[in-house]
């Protein structure tokens, strides 16, 4: 669903059985798009400093879908001369979707493999799967896998702090949490989107690194590193918020890699996904966000050379009140999830098998324009995330889809004053030992974003 679409079942329990609904644009374009060798998977991972009771978790994980009970769908059978894709509310799961894995060594690594591997099929009723992943005698971790063509982080994580609620038996009477976005007051005409030099570029590309090494049999198709560190702590009179010290860093990382691996030197475009909706119990659950592009180019000719590897901190600082200006300007423009363009491919003009075409055919085409990265950044997470017994969250690290032909993606989400940073790569872009490498340069290039000050 899209952030202005309401759930209709929200907090009402059972939906009525059969209900149909049409796939909205980004479930649409998502759905046209899968393929076998990229599954199309969102993890969420819940890492407690105890172990559930593995009968009340599986009790409040089911409660939980009932009580956001857009989540229990399936794809409605169809033909290709249909005007659209519809999901059917079950009402009821088709299948269990909470397993669990006994403590071992390499337990957790098999568990997120399972993640980027193996989507929950959207033939079956609810598109998730819960693993609950003993690391040893005392710690657990909760995998939470999504498809999504169904569904986005936040409403993965929406649904987990249900649980939680239910699982310490408090029902569900969670107070009102605010939105995410922060309301921009500046006037649009100040903060317009520049760099228009560089609008008809096209976007840097990470270059690859695969060390010639073959990718082993029954790896997942993405490749994916976590990392766990200490939050950014702007000047507080600076304009800029983390989630812009992210953006600066990840400019910088793809600018400093690209150099050492002999790349041409490209304009850094990254796609930011955007959510307006509440997270309390009337959020709307499914794919709620829209989608911005950040270009990333320094407004100073004279900073061409910060990808260097010691820049100028007055670069970056400059490059960070830039990078500030135009995501405020961003977030205050109305926006369709996907754009004008997605809007009219996934319009019900024609058969959706025509549409279908049509969309892989105009994705294939602007492949060279696509943004370099895709930069998702939850903040901090706004729910306690208490399972009574079994502790409260340490750590919540997700990640997105890492499909070519971006090929990478960066999750962040902060809980108990730690940042939690999630880098996922397409295989064919990145081999593991790459992947690793390229964290080292992340950790790197946001530190260089720590010591910056407010005045340019």
């Amino acid at each position: 669903m899209t952030a202005l679409e309401a759930d209709p079942f929200a907090g009402h329990g059972r939906a009525p059985v059969p209900t149909r609904l049409a796939f909205p644009t980004v479930d649409e374009v998502s759905r046209h798009c899968l393929g076998d060798d990229e599954p199309e998977t969102v993890h969420i991972e819940v890492h407690l400093p105890g172990r559930p009771d593995a009968r009340r978790l599986w009790e409040a994980f089911r409660r939980a879908l009932l009580v956001h009970s857009r989540i229990l769908v399936r794809q409605a059978p169809h033909h290709w001369y249909r005007r659209c894709y519809e999901w059917e509310l079950t009402g009821t799961p088709d299948v269990d979707p909470v397993s669990f894995a006994g403590p071992g060594p390499d337990a957790l690594a098999r568990a997120r493999v399972r993640a980027l591997a193996l989507c929950p099929p959207l033939y079956r009723s609810p598109p998730v799967r819960l693993e609950v992943v003993a690391l040893d005698a005392v710690r657990s971790v909760l995998l939470l896998t999504l498809h999504h063509t169904a569904l986005d982080a936040p409403s993965g994580l929406r649904v987990l702090a249900t649980t939680a609620e239910l699982y310490r038996g408090e029902g569900t009477a969670m107070e009102q949490v605010a939105p995410v976005r922060r309301a921009y007051t500046g006037r649009r005409g100040d903060d317009r989107v520049r760099g228009g030099r560089m609008r008809g570029a096209r976007p840097a590309r990470l270059a690859p690194d695969t060390g010639g090494r073959p990718t082993r049999a029954g790896t997942a198709a993405n490749g994916m590193l976590v990392l766990d560190l200490p939050l950014p702590q702007p000047d507080p009179a600076a304009p800029w918020t983390v989630n812009d010290q992210l953006l600066v860093a990840a400019s910088l990382m793809v600018g400093r890699w690209n150099q050492s691996h002999g790349r041409p030197d490209r304009p850094v475009r990254i796609t930011v996904p955007m959510d307006d909706r509440s997270r309390d119990l009337t959020m709307p659950i499914g794919n709620g966000t829209r989608l911005a592009e950040v270009p990333m180019t320094p407004e100073d000719r004279s900073d061409t050379r910060l990808p260097a590897g010691r820049p100028d901190p007055a670069a970056v600082t400059r490059l960070l009140h830039t990078t500030a200006r135009r995501t405020r300007a961003l977030k205050s423009q109305p926006r369709a999830p996907l754009g004008p363009g997605a809007a009219l491919l996934t319009a019900p003009l024609l058969p959706v098998g025509v549409r279908g075409a049509l969309t892989r055919g105009v994705r294939r085409a602007a492949a060279p324009w696509t943004s370099t990265l895709l930069l998702s950044n939850l903040g901090r997470v706004p729910y306690p995330l208490d399972f009574g017994d079994a502790g409260r969250a340490r750590a919540v690290w997700f990640s997105a889809p890492a499909r070519m032909p971006r090929g990478l993606s960066l999750a962040a989400a902060s809980t108990g004053g730690r940042l939690h940073m999630t880098l996922r790569w397409s295989r064919v872009l990145l081999d593991d030992t790459a992947g690793a490498a390229l964290a080292r340069v992340f950790e790197d290039c946001l530190s260089l974003t720590y010591g910056s000050r407010s005045a340019p």
